[in-house]
């Protein structure tokens, strides 16, 4: 195929995958939640009757384009550059046909927020599969745990089950639940060694708390994977993480009835959302990191680059 046409296709491809975001980011974050976006239809699917055999040809390599790394990143770039602010995106596709992993500054350092509490969970979760702990034991509240958060019942000698911390840090990011956490498995310094033996090598989580797209893509690939306890972590793990209270970030951009994984964090101007994702065509990990934006455009950046993504992975070469 000549340069001058494959270059035209690539732009076209790219298009499709950058249609839809701008779109979503002008409806609520509630009506995004209820509103699930549709995966986008291959080029192929218009009817051959009606095309000539070289539109047919066309039509078919567009398809196989919008599977193209090159593409995606074109569609990413376009995306961030309209929201005026910066991102770290990382897309682990699991399984499949020729798996993709890919990534836009996934290495570039973002404040965390409260996605330290993922790796926090996921840490716990190992233990408790291993059976070195117990999900039913008590952690005890200290001084030094509180945070502002969403509840009001933390004082000296109070204690809650393991069970009850990862209900309140995951499905509702309470902090000093979260803090709590860090505690019980061993402190910061415990939690980032355990983190970099399992992919996020240039985080700094809970005291300095920063991170990369790339390394909490890595944390989730090593859960998805079976690597940090299997079932029986992802059956206490998963619970504390899916359906959340604040679902406007990735799960936003995927299709209806689409299981989504996953722990947010905001700060200031920084959100963040790290997500395993049940894909049409096979599960996916993408984590998304922003900052210089804030509020519901923030979440509308995350949500669109994530619906780029659903599209992208709509046309996932089938197994």
């Amino acid at each position: 195929m000549r340069r001058s046409v494959l270059i035209a296709l690539l732009v076209a491809a790219a298009a499709v995958l950058t249609v839809a975001p701008p779109v979503a980011a002008k409806v609520s974050a509630s009506k995004q939640r209820n509103a699930p976006l549709e995966a986008a239809q291959p080029a192929s699917a218009v009817s051959t009757g009606v095309l000539s055999s070289a539109t047919q040809h066309v039509a078919a390599t567009l398809s196989t384009l919008t599977h193209n790394p090159v593409v995606l990143s074109a569609a990413v770039e376009h995306i961030i550059a309209a929201s005026g602010g910066s991102a770290g995106v990382t897309l682990i596709e699991l399984g499949g046909a020729g798996p993709v992993t890919w990534s836009y500054d996934g290495n570039a350092i973002f404040t965390a927020a409260s996605t330290y509490k993922l790796a926090a969970l996921m840490m716990e979760a190992q233990n408790i599969a291993a059976g070195r702990t117990d999900p039913n034991g008590v952690v005890c509240f200290e001084p030094d745990d509180y945070e502002e958060g969403w509840y009001a019942d933390y004082a000296q000698g109070a204690c809650f089950t393991r069970n009850d911390l990862a209900w309140r840090a995951g499905i509702k990011s309470d902090n000093t639940a979260g803090h709590m956490l860090v505690r019980d498995v061993g402190g910061s310094d415990a939690l980032n060694a355990w983190a970099a033996a399992h992919g996020a090598k240039s985080s700094s989580l809970f005291d300095v708390n920063t991170t990369t797209s790339n390394d909490l893509a890595a944390l989730w690939a090593a859960e998805a994977r079976g690597d940090l306890g299997g079932a029986a972590a992802e059956a206490w793990l998963y619970p504390a993480l899916t359906g959340t209270a604040t679902e406007n970030g990735i799960p936003s951009g995927v299709a209806g009835g689409i299981t989504v994984v996953h722990k947010k964090g905001a700060i200031d101007l920084v959100q963040n959302d790290a997500a395993l994702v049940s894909g049409p065509d096979g599960g996916y990990v993408l984590t998304v990191m922003t900052d210089g934006i804030g509020g519901d455009a923030g979440w509308q950046l995350i949500a669109a680059i994530s619906s780029s993504v659903w599209q992208f992975e709509s046309s996932r070469p089938k197994i």
